[in-house]
């Protein structure tokens, strides 16, 4: 299987359906993982990466869920259906997200905007991960072989002017990842990884800008001189997910290709 072992564990990320989620849950896969995915509407994309995860080692298909994960009776049935159908869940992986592309002042920033970063980027979080730990806690895994995995961002560091909503979901992310790792040690991990800017539809519309002259902008900008894959992404996750991570919780993993340097 590799250096990455994941045989026997189940695990379900928010987003799954593209970018960084469809790379992580075809990560996870590759490493041995059964994997449960959530799409909100791109049923199509999700069943297409399901088609990416099928495996022909006996084990159960990995499936797909529709799930809104704003709001908390939809987390609950995603870890409900995961567990239903695989007997257990060991790692979840909270990735669903927005960031609305047009920056917009805070004082033009409309209350329905602030409402629903709010409620898709961290609401989603606090319910997942409540509903996951929950779940988790109950598993046969041994205690700290089972990892929570909160998709944070560049921005919950240092800020991203005319984007305060989606920076303060991130920063608000971050310190949640710190408390709740206290909480749940040793039985569960808790991290984060912070990505910078990553190779996904989400950011065509800076990226294409002037020509893609935008693109270019921002790569001049990172020291290693371009934006990352989603797969350069998903490796952390995964990381943290598998026992090579077993003495590391409470921390925020920044992927962003040197463009913020903290610690």
């Amino acid at each position: 299987m590799g250096l990455i072992d994941l045989s026997g564990r189940v695990a379900l990320v928010t987003g799954g359906s593209r970018g960084i989620g469809a790379a992580t849950a075809k990560m996870l896969a590759t490493a041995g993982a059964q994997v449960a995915i959530t799409y909100r509407d791109r049923k199509a994309d999700a069943e297409n990466v399901l088609a990416r995860l099928e495996r022909s080692d006996g084990t159960r298909p990995p499936i797909a869920i529709q799930a809104d994960v704003s709001l908390r009776e939809d987390c609950e049935r995603a870890v409900d259906e995961t567990v239903a159908t695989f007997g257990q869940l060991d790692g979840f992986v909270a990735n669903a997200g927005i960031w609305p592309p047009d920056g917009i002042p805070l004082t033009e920033m409309s209350d329905e905007q602030w409402r629903t970063t709010i409620a898709v980027n961290l609401d989603s979080v606090f319910y997942g991960c409540r509903a996951a730990l929950r779940a988790m806690r109950s598993s046969s895994i041994p205690k700290t072989d089972k990892s929570i995995v909160v998709v944070s961002s560049t921005a919950s560091q240092r800020g991203e002017g005319f984007h305060a909503d989606y920076a303060a979901t991130k920063g608000a992310v971050n310190s949640f990842v710190k408390s709740l790792a206290v909480e749940a040690a040793p039985d569960v991990r808790v991290n984060a990884v912070a990505p910078g800017w990553v190779d996904t539809d989400m950011c065509e519309v800076p990226f294409g800008s002037d020509g893609g002259r935008g693109r270019r902008r921002i790569e001049a900008g990172i020291p290693m001189g371009r934006v990352a894959s989603t797969a350069e992404v998903a490796g952390p996750i995964v990381f943290l997910c598998c026992e090579l991570a077993r003495h590391i919780t409470g921390e925020i993993l920044n992927v962003n290709g040197g463009s913020v340097l903290c610690g």
